[in-house]
């Protein structure tokens, strides 16, 4: 308790401990970071995001999803209720599945700037077809970008 506190002084979280407002269309701005205090450790981070969904830009049809996101912060990290916050709020935002990884991926990477950060979709089956993309990140110039690289084109080994 005494850390949330700090941190709600130090002006890092608002969110937490708060009455939650759900935003009905997509809303970036309500993402949130906060200090690592482990910054000399390189470490995963992993969300599951089991009740993800979004609309078909075409359709409007809705698309379900468990979304992973995987990364190794620096400076910053997320805080997961203003995480959850953000995933909900493409519940009535039309974009493809392709889109919707990608967008989650660069506005983590603008909040946090990870050393590395992953997303992958595991989209339920429409149509007869299921869809998973991934993208990924790694901070140029650095042993991340290497990881980058490597896992993307082993992803599917």
């Amino acid at each position: 308790m005494k850390e949330m506190d700090e941190r709600k002084q130090e002006g890092e979280l608002h969110l937490l401990g708060g009455s939650t407002v759900y935003k009905q269309d997509y809303a970036p701005e309500v993402l949130e970071a906060f200090t690592n205090k482990h910054q000399g450790n390189d470490y995963w981070v992993r969300f599951n995001c089991p009740e993800f969904t979004s609309l078909c830009p075409i359709t409007g049809q809705p698309d379900f999803a468990t979304i992973h996101i995987d990364y190794i912060p620096d400076v910053k990290m997320v805080e997961s209720k203003s995480l959850k916050l953000y995933l909900f709020s493409f519940r009535n935002h039309g974009a493809f599945h392709e889109d919707c990884v990608n967008i989650i991926m660069k506005d983590l990477i603008k909040l946090m700037d990870p050393k590395y950060i992953e997303i992958t979709g595991i989209f339920t089956p429409r149509g007869g077809i299921s869809i998973y993309p991934y993208c990924n990140y790694g901070r140029p110039n650095t042993k991340f970008e290497q990881l980058a690289e490597k896992r993307l084109f082993d992803h599917n080994q």
